[in-house]
């Protein structure tokens, strides 16, 4: 009888294991609930795959892309034009429940159209983007029709320690909520690609393929420090992060002004070609030449002279002009920059905290460098006068700024922006409207 009782005991203790798998889970403190574990438990359910649907007008397919795939697109003429979807996967991570909020990367949402996050417990919701800036490739997407959602705890990137353990989710190939481990590899580093320059981003081996972007990386503790945002295509185990600090700052601009404030130091640069090393007694080409330093910016307070020559800002060396814009365009409002100058033979370094590039300066500028003035009128920015003997001394009153480079002008703000961007050139292409007629012209500086 004993035995049958037994017997009884045991076949119910298997019948509990069989329906209820969770009934046999280690305990909480079993050595298996590693910090590792409770930090994936912790912050998974907060982390989202999203889908971004956008549609490509005027597509052209062609007969080896209709047989092997998108890979071989304009290889061979296609068919008439038509439209067609395309749809991009990406990670983000929920940073406010209340109100919905996700931060990712703003290359996960490029291209407009639809955009649908899926949690960890299988819900779908579309998101609409809040803001997103591609200089800081940091986009925020608010969940419709959801509330009240798991949340990730933002920590404090500042204090990331080289060789700490962190942990990164994602979707990455579409396999959703992958988990990998590694370690803090360096930090303040600087990548460059097609879209500019990134700097201060922390380096990790922990693996991030493509989907990863967007997701977070956690510390041992389960605290976000960093967004997933790229990856060396050259090398294993060599990803990057935007530091949460960042990340903070740029949504905070984002959600608060719908832009993130562009920055300065006071102080134009130009190029140094050959001639000018050799004058300057340099061995090689390299760094940036400061010709002029305004009054009362913070270049000028931290002793910065015209005949400076700018040789590193933040460990990124300055190549050209063009870095040292990009350098400035991923900046964000409160932090310093370390420029490495070159003076009259010796190397020496400075601290320099950037101030908001406002709108009032930047048209000042503009007009003194660009010589003319522009106002809103005739269906986009119509020229209201023109300096003589300036460089857009061609211009006419009443002519219309269509264009500055490939980038559409439609407003003041839309030319201000493109003077920040290319207020060191040499040379600025204009498309101008004249009596119904569109031409290119150059502004020679």
């Amino acid at each position: 009888m004993l035995i049958l009782r037994l017997y009884a005991a045991l076949s119910v203790c298997f019948f509990l294991y069989a329906v209820c798998p969770a009934c046999a889970a280690p305990a909480e403190t079993s050595p298996r609930f590693t910090p590792v574990v409770r930090a994936v438990q912790a912050v998974a359910p907060a982390v989202v795959n999203i889908t971004s649907t956008h549609v490509i007008e005027g597509y052209r397919s062609s007969p080896l892309e209709r047989f092997f795939g998108p890979d071989f697109s304009g290889v061979f003429p296609g068919d008439p034009s038509r439209s067609q979807k395309r749809v991009s996967l990406g990670s983000g991570v929920i940073v406010d429940g209340t109100k919905g909020l996700v931060l990712t990367n703003a290359h996960v949402i490029a291209g407009g159209g639809q955009v649908v996050v899926r949690l960890l417990d299988g819900r779908e919701f579309p998101a609409a983007v809040r803001g997103a800036d591609t200089d800081f490739d940091i986009a925020v997407l608010e969940i419709m029709g959801a509330r009240n959602l798991p949340t990730a705890r933002m920590g404090d990137s500042s204090d990331i320690l080289p060789g700490e353990t962190v942990i990164a989710i994602g979707n990455p190939f579409g396999f959703t909520h992958t988990v990998t481990t590694g370690v803090v590899s360096a930090l303040g580093r600087t990548i460059r690609n097609e879209s500019g320059l990134f700097t201060d981003l922390v380096q990790t081996d922990a693996a991030i393929n493509p989907g990863n972007s967007g997701g977070p990386l956690l510390n041992i503790e389960g605290s976000l420090v960093g967004i997933n945002t790229a990856v060396d295509a050259r090398a294993e185990g060599i990803g990057f992060a935007i530091p949460v600090n960042k990340a903070r700052r740029v949504m905070g601009d984002l959600l608060g002004l719908g832009r993130v404030v562009p920055l300065w130091l006071g102080l134009m640069v130009q190029d140094i070609d050959s001639r000018t090393a050799m004058a300057l007694g340099l061995k090689e080409v390299s760094g940036v030449l400061v010709n002029t330093v305004f009054e009362g910016t913070p270049a000028a307070r931290a002793g910065i002279v015209p005949g400076d020559i700018v040789e590193s800002v933040n460990a990124a060396p300055m190549h050209d002009r063009r870095d040292y814009i990009n350098v400035l365009r991923n900046q964000t409002d409160g932090e310093d920059l370390r420029l490495q100058l070159r003076r009259v033979g010796r190397s020496f370094t400075v601290a320099v905290r950037p101030t908001p590039f406002e709108d009032d300066t930047a048209r000042a500028l503009m007009e003194q460098r660009w010589g003319f003035v522009a106002h809103a009128g005739g269906g986009g920015l119509a020229v209201a006068s023109v300096r003589s003997g300036g460089p857009a001394n061609f211009l006419r009153k009443g002519d219309v700024i269509a264009a500055v480079g490939a980038t559409r002008v439609n407003s003041m703000k839309d030319l201000l922006n493109a003077f920040r961007r290319e207020r060191l050139a040499s040379q600025v292409l204009l498309q101008v409207l004249r009596g119904g007629r569109a031409y290119y012209t150059r502004l020679v500086l």
